[in-house]
Order: C-alpha cells, then sequence, then structure tokens
C-alpha cells in the first residue's frame, strides 16, 4: 500500500504531470475570472442591483420606505381637489384615491383581479380600517356606474380621511 501511494505522488509531482496541472489551473483561474466578468455586467444591466443597494440605502437614510415622497406628492394633489368647490373633482379625488390604494396592493403583493379581490384578502390585522374602505369603495363604485350619483363636500372628505387613514397604517405615507 505504501509502495502505491509512494508511486502516486511521485507521478503527481513529476515534470510532465506538473506542466498539465499548471495549464489546468491556469484555466480554471480564466474561466472563475469571466464567470466573476458576466456575472457583474447581469447585475449591472438588471434592475435587480439597483432595488437592493439604491432602494435600500434610500430607505436606511432616510427611515421611510422608497417611494413614500411620490405618494405623498399624488396624494397632495388629489386632496387639492377638494378645495375647488366642484363635485367632479370631489367625484375625481375619491377615484384617484381609490386608485391609489389599489396600486399600493399590487405592490405590497396582494393578488386578485380588482381592488375588491385584494381587500378581500386583507385582515382587519394588516389594515384596521378594512371594513371603512369596503364601504368607501362602494362610494366610488357608485361613483363610477351611476352618473346621477350625487357625492358632498362632506361625504368626499370623510372617504378621502379614510384612504388616508388606510395608507398611513400601510405605511404607504
Amino acid at each position: 500500500m505504501e509502495n502505491i501511494n509512494i508511486n502516486l505522488i511521485s507521478f503527481l509531482l513529476s515534470p510532465p504531470f506538473e506542466g498539465w496541472l499548471l495549464m489546468a489551473k491556469i484555466l480554471f483561474i480564466v474561466f472563475t475570472l469571466l464567470l466573476l466578468a458576466g456575472t457583474v455586467v447581469f447585475l449591472l444591466a438588471s434592475t435587480w442591483l439597483r432595488f437592493m443597494l439604491v432602494y435600500d440605502a434610500f430607505e436606511f437614510l432616510t427611515f421611510r420606505p422608497y417611494g413614500v415622497r411620490k405618494v405623498e406628492k399624488i396624494w397632495r394633489k388629489t386632496t387639492g381637489r377638494l378645495d375647488t368647490g366642484f363635485e367632479s373633482e370631489y367625484k375625481l379625488a375619491v377615484i384617484e384615491a381609490d386608485s391609489m390604494l389599489d396600486d399600493i396592493l399590487k405592490k405590497m403583493g396582494f393578488g386578485g383581479e380588482t381592488l375588491g379581490e385584494r381587500m378581500g384578502k386583507i385582515t382587519s390585522a394588516t389594515l384596521p380600517n378594512i371594513e371603512e374602505i369596503k364601504k368607501v369603495h362602494q362610494t366610488r363604485n357608485n361613483i363610477i356606474h351611476d352618473p346621477d350619483y350625487r357625492l358632498s363636500l362632506d361625504e368626499a372628505k370623510k372617504v378621502v380621511a379614510a384612504y388616508e387613514k388606510a395608507f398611513r397604517d400601510l405605511e404607504a405615507m
């Protein structure tokens, strides 16, 4: 047995085999460097790296989820519609608020074809005012499906306030 081990070691350390071993090492190093370069190129070309680094750094530095500033800007525009004095703008504010909630729930990963289906998957632990949101969503449906539906400023403010509470509970604002 000892003789076989000595023969194997002497074969592996022989000059012809050392040349092949050196060649294999060089080839593996080149192959590894090519794979590493390809990985870096694919990461830079994809949005995953941007999402993981830039968005997380932004969230860490501002102590707020990424995209909240954009939501707040759209929300200010939506609530500004209530100051116009026109019923059509009140209706539009309700529709925009409902659409914003739909977008936020989609981004949070709640599945379903419609906002109603998404809201069916939400519990009161996730959104404490889910029942109120279902009622104000019905107001939005009335606005969409009934052209003669009347919406007062007070009712519009209550609906928009319910959506705002939902956004705050979902930490979207």
